[in-house]
């Protein structure tokens, strides 16, 4: 495993963040790490990366102790925190080749960093100082003084905030690309964000893990217990009070959403049959993946 978390626990004082979690990331996952702020997402991941000690249990990077191997542990990981720590006043060539330095590339330390240049799309700015970059180029920066060591394992925490649509995009793609070939723990508050560069997410609320989502395609978007359906009749009609509906609420153009505890599709049919009237269409409709973050971390 390229992650493998047991029993972990910490506190501040008599604050306790992290609740005994655990779980495992294989080589190659890029997962999702969801939770609201203050659930213990940053924790976690400062803790994985060696920047911050913790109380009890046990957390592994590549089958070694985190804890007792941080040395060997860090050379493994490629770490980008929330606050991106960067020297405004350095050229973006010169700052990496001084972070090239810190992993005593020697002589290679050269070519790591034009090749990282490229990788990430600095070509065009890295004669700048990093003061003088968008938040986006700053992003990229970041990203590459994390790939330095050509980590087996990638952690980035909110990688995406506070950049525009394109610089988003342009991001993600990134990642996504950095996912083929190394395992990346990826925290976001962004749905769609997971959406389109995760194949697993993880969701941590006040310290504990809620839910693990090994495949997120396969994720259930419906609320067994509170279902919803869209329906749309030829003539117009009136619904009656049939046995597992809550609610019935007209759309217009004889299109209607029912709110059911159960499957009412057949039940709807049958009052289509009785009234000869005509179904045009009926599908239940899926929760969004907000609605089950929410609903996860109430």
């Amino acid at each position: 495993m390229s992650i493998s978390i047991s029993n972990l626990s910490k506190k501040y004082g008599n604050q306790k963040v992290l609740a005994n979690i655990g779980f495992e990331i294989g080589e190659g996952e890029v997962v999702g790490f969801l939770g609201p702020n203050g659930a213990g997402k940053t924790t976690t991941m400062k803790i994985i990366a060696g920047a911050l000690s913790y109380n009890t249990g046990s957390v592994k990077v590549c089958g070694l102790e985190v804890k007792t191997n941080t040395l060997k542990t860090n050379a493994l990981i490629g770490y980008l925190p929330e606050q991106n720590p960067l020297y405004p006043e350095m050229y973006v060539k010169e700052y990496l080749l001084f972070v090239a330095d810190t992993y005593h590339l020697g002589k290679e330390k050269h070519k790591r960093v034009d090749d990282l240049i490229d990788l990430v799309g600095l070509r065009l700015e890295f004669h700048k100082k990093i003061g003088q970059l968008s938040k986006g180029y700053r992003q990229r920066v970041g990203l590459a003084q994390a790939l330095i060591p050509n980590p087996k394992v990638l952690i980035l925490d909110e990688p995406t905030t506070g950049l525009d649509p394109n610089q988003l995009e342009e991001i993600r793609s990134l990642i996504r690309e950095l996912g083929k070939d190394r395992t990346v723990l990826l925290s976001t508050h962004i749905m769609q964000e997971i959406k389109v560069i995760c194949n697993r997410v993880l969701i941590i609320n006040k310290g504990e893990i809620v839910a693990d989502y090994p495949d997120i395609s396969k994720i259930n978007l419906f609320d067994e217990n509170n279902l919803q359906f869209e329906v749309e009749f030829l003539n117009e009609t009136e619904i009656p009070e049939i046995e597992n509906i809550s609610s019935v609420s007209a759309k217009g153009n004889n299109t209607y959403t029912i709110l059911a505890t159960k499957d009412i599709r057949e039940d709807i049919f049958d009052f289509a049959v009785k009234t000869k009237n005509k179904i045009l269409m009926i599908k239940p409709v899926e929760r969004s993946m907000e609605e089950v973050f929410r609903n996860l971390t109430k």
